[in-house]
């Protein structure tokens, strides 16, 4: 059966199911913002109750979030949430700890090096090179100019 892109695009159409915009956008501004908030009491707590300064609350928190995220992946949770919730899991370092564990997951059957090492920065690699490379770029760029 031949068609053509114009003609497979009207049949997918078809075919599909209308998307819920709106209670999509909802469904993710919500999850979202529990995220943030859950973030926000973690950051309250850190600093209340555990007397850290702010900077190293801030880094708690983030490191609760990430540990959080990947413990709720390798359960299968994040995923369900996801499905529900779309984009509100993305919040950047939620979504990123998803990325970084769900590979890994999926390539545990090849291996612990093979598999899980080697699979576990596929998404992420890319990000976390640059990022890396730029920070050290930059670090250098100032120690010169504070030597100068």
């Amino acid at each position: 059966m031949d068609m053509t892109n114009k003609e497979y695009g009207s049949y997918v159409n078809g075919k599909s199911k209308p998307s819920p915009c709106l209670k999509n956008c909802v469904w993710a501004f919500c999850v979202g913002g529990l995220i943030c908030t859950l973030g926000q009491l973690l950051l309250n707590f850190y600093q209340n109750n555990c007397a850290l300064e702010k900077d190293d609350a801030a880094a708690a928190v983030s490191v609760t979030l990430i540990l959080l995220s990947a413990i709720l992946t390798g359960l299968g949770v994040f995923d369900k949430i996801a499905k529900h919730a779309g984009a509100g899991t993305l919040v950047p370092i939620t979504g990123f700890a998803n990325a970084v564990v769900s590979p890994a997951l999926e390539f545990k059957s090849e291996g612990l090096v093979l598999g899980v090492a080697a699979k576990m920065f596929v998404i992420a690699g890319p990000v976390l090179v640059f990022g890396i490379s730029t920070s050290v770029i930059y670090g250098l760029i100032l120690l010169l100019l504070n030597l100068a």
